[in-house]
């Protein structure tokens, strides 16, 4: 793919097309964030329209694949729960106390809904602050975390 990616001087991605044509202040979206992260990424214009398809992040030549996957870590912050140490209720709302791989913390459940079933045993826990906790696996998780996260699914 014959295409340039640079930042701007106030940090913005810079898309240089196959024309020359530079488009200021794109945004790059994961159209499989959770299955396929690194394949189907739309590079998409400040004015809200899709400027390119990217296949596969791999495509791209280094130095565009590397602004991209920082912007793009950036954004998709989603720690992984490690550990339920217990939660306020059994019903929702309830604050859920938790470990994750980046310190303990805790965050308000609204809705049984807000805990979505992913492939291979994953689940995608959504706080009421906006903040995606990942379980990559249930089945790893310890026994005391897996009964109190039995009573939500």
């Amino acid at each position: 793919m014959h295409i340039q990616i640079e930042r701007d001087a106030f940090g913005r991605l810079v898309l240089i097309d196959m024309d020359g044509e530079r488009h200021v202040g794109i945004v790059p979206v994961r159209a499989f964030p959770l299955t396929a992260p690194d394949h189907g990424i739309s590079l998409v214009g400040s004015d809200g329209r899709e400027q390119v398809w990217v296949d596969n992040i791999d495509d791209l030549p280094a130095d565009a694949r590397t602004l991209l996957q920082q912007d793009l870590a950036a954004r998709d912050f989603a720690p992984t729960l490690m550990k339920l140490h217990r939660v306020s209720s059994f019903g929702v709302p309830s604050t859920w106390h938790i470990s994750t791989d980046r310190g303990e913390t805790s965050f308000v459940l609204k809705a049984e809904e807000d805990i979505r079933r992913l492939e291979g045993g994953a689940l995608l826990i959504g706080s009421a602050q906006g903040v995606q906790f990942r379980i990559a696996d249930v089945k790893a998780l310890d026994r005391a975390s897996k009964k109190l996260l039995e009573r939500f699914l």
